[in-house]
């Protein structure tokens, strides 16, 4: 029945019980009488506060949708205008995973439904206290990346998966702006006399709380093209393994997170830089199109969770089982 015709009725019923009451007893209502009118308004209650809860839920699905349209407008505007590496990130405010007002939805022409997946255009799914980055891809347009960022009872990852903004803390170091006409910078975790790893390192620690970056013998590095226009070809490397244990010339998985927030899963091989004792996470990377090749090699994920489980699933393959042995 209709949640407007169920309160009719209720009203009608409630209206026409109290007139007769108040007229067989002009004096006030009886005991029973009160415990009538008691029900009548704990059932109008219970009917009220689902429909107020779902009416409320669908206003705050209307006011992400509209701020994610605003942020689709202004992305799709820098990208006319030349500027294909804007982003927006916009904070989700529904309650609920998913949309429970729409489906499918329509923003700017990119139409999903719920049982869709991830596409081209758009990766992931709204969450509880999530986000909607929306960035431009020159082969696919626009495209919608939803992640939820609220924390489990119980947490599933030993890292704090609220922390996911790594090139921040490299943006915010003194030293970053001396990058900005390096066409290929290299930081690495354990290259233990850099004058520029130390920084990263504290800013880390300071910055950001248990984090990926932070955990035991992991495995870090920066690496990609400092310049203004080219944010989307930077990449952090990070492997759970110590790469000084693994040791050179050695295959290992590595999650990857690129300058525009995208995920990969891929392999690289254990390195050595002339001169030097600490053992890089990947051989040496110059040209663009080798960074591009691991990335083809891997697997694309629409949030770290997602990498992180796959990352995991890969490292537990048996051609890997030299390089985890010296973790044990």
């Amino acid at each position: 029945m209709n949640s407007d015709v169920y309160f009719h009725h209720v009203f009608v019923l409630f209206k026409d019980k109290a007139g007769i009451l108040m007229k067989q007893n002009k004096n006030g209502f009886t005991l029973m009488e009160m415990l009538i009118v008691i029900a009548i308004i704990a059932v109008l209650i219970a009917v009220a506060i689902p429909v107020f809860a779902s009416q409320l839920e669908k206003s705050r699905e209307a006011t992400d949708l509209a701020n994610v349209r605003s942020a689709y407008a202004q992305v799709s505007t820098e990208a006319l205008l030349g500027d294909s590496e804007a982003t927006v990130t916009v904070n989700l405010k529904q309650k609920q995973a998913d949309w429970q007002s729409v489906d499918p939805v329509n923003i700017g022409g990119v139409v999903h439904s719920k049982s869709q997946g991830d596409t081209k255009n758009w990766i992931g799914v709204a969450a509880p206290n999530g986000t909607c980055v929306v960035s431009y891809k020159e082969d696919y347009g626009i495209i919608l990346n939803w992640s939820g960022k609220a924390d489990p009872s119980t947490p599933k990852y030993p890292f704090n998966t609220n922390e996911t903004d790594f090139f921040q803390v490299l943006y915010e170091t003194e030293f970053w702006q001396d990058m900005k006409n390096n066409t290929n910078f290299e930081f690495d975790s354990r290259c233990r006399d850099s004058q520029y790893v130390p920084s990263i390192t504290k800013a880390i620690d300071d910055k950001l709380n248990n984090s990926l970056l932070q955990q035991d013998d992991c495995t870090w590095a920066y690496l990609g093209d400092g310049r203004k226009e080219q944010k989307a070809y930077r990449y952090l490397f990070w492997t759970s393994l110590d790469t000084d244990k693994v040791g050179p010339e050695k295959e290992i998985p590595v999650i990857i997170q690129t300058g525009d927030k995208r995920y990969y899963v891929s392999e690289t091989t254990t390195g050595k830089r002339n001169g030097k004792d600490y053992v890089t996470v990947s051989k040496s990377l110059i040209t663009q199109n080798q960074y591009k090749e691991i990335l083809k090699n891997g697997k694309e994920f629409s949030t770290l969770e997602a990498a992180y489980d796959a990352y995991l699933k890969a490292l537990g393959n048996s051609k890997y089982d030299s390089v985890r042995q010296p973790q044990s």
